[in-house]
């Protein structure tokens, strides 16, 4: 992750009203997203490998 990806993470999850200075729930949301992604590329992946090689 380069820096500008960082810093705009950071803008989206910035909180002035939390304590420590960020939204927990935007947070999590985000979180949880990701994961949905890395889980749907790694069941292509695993399906690409059940099926073997191409032809």
């Amino acid at each position: 992750m380069n820096t500008d990806e960082a810093r705009e993470i950071e803008q989206l999850i910035a909180s002035d009203a939390s304590p420590v200075g960020i939204d927990a729930k935007k947070t999590h949301v985000l979180i949880i997203q990701k994961l949905l992604e890395i889980e749907r590329r790694l069941e292509r992946i695993e399906s690409r490998l059940e099926a073997g090689p191409a032809g």
